[in-house]
């Protein structure tokens, strides 16, 4: 064997070895979820994964998620006809307002500004936890529970079909509301909602 087929012989596996590596870069494989911002607004399109970045405003109309829709620190959702796979979840947000969508998952507003879910399906539960403004929960089908723990701006739970418990605690005002038909235990402060 000469030594220019030997020098071939041996770089051919380095090359092949360069090329897959590139295309992992290039062409990701299919079970990696890719994770989409949003800032201003998006249509009928559909993501793996979006994220509403720190600071920034989005506005999704029949957006479909794949995933998650992760809404970050003084962030603002408005969304309208959605359907997210798994949860929407706000940490810190300004505001969070889903109508007239489908979630797979639950929805999550912690510690965040204002909070609005309006008639909207929901496969697992409703949490607003320590908001420091008005957040309301109207006409909504929810499979699991409704959960209403320490907000400062007041809560209104209108009209709501609950498979699980409608629960509310420490919430200052006490949350008003009615109309509620909850399968499981009114409790607390929605013991009469």
């Amino acid at each position: 064997m000469s030594a220019s087929s030997r020098h071939l012989g041996m770089t051919r596996p380095l090359i092949a070895a360069a090329i897959a590596c590139m295309s992992a870069l290039v062409f990701p494989s299919a079970g990696a979820a890719e994770e989409r911002s949003c800032r201003g607004s998006l249509g009928a399109i559909t993501v793996d994964n979006l994220r509403v970045p720190q600071g920034t405003r989005c506005e999704l109309r029949g957006t479909r998620i794949q995933g998650t829709l992760k809404v970050e620190r003084r962030a603002t959702l408005v969304a309208r006809n959605i359907r997210v796979i798994g949860n929407v979840q706000g940490e810190n947000a300004r505001r969070v307002a889903v109508r007239r969508s489908r979630i797979g998952g639950s929805v999550q507003v912690v510690q965040g500004g204002s909070a609005l879910v309006r008639g909207t399906r929901i496969k697992q539960d409703i949490l607003f936890d320590e908001n420091r403004r008005r957040v309301k929960a109207i006409n909504n089908v929810v499979n699991g529970s409704i959960q209403v723990f320490q907000n400062r701006g007041g809560a209104r739970i209108v009209g709501n079909n609950v498979d699980g418990n409608l629960q509310c605690k420490a919430n200052r005002p006490r949350p008003t509301g009615g109309g509620n038909n909850v399968q499981g235990n009114k409790e607390d402060q929605c013991a009469r909602l």
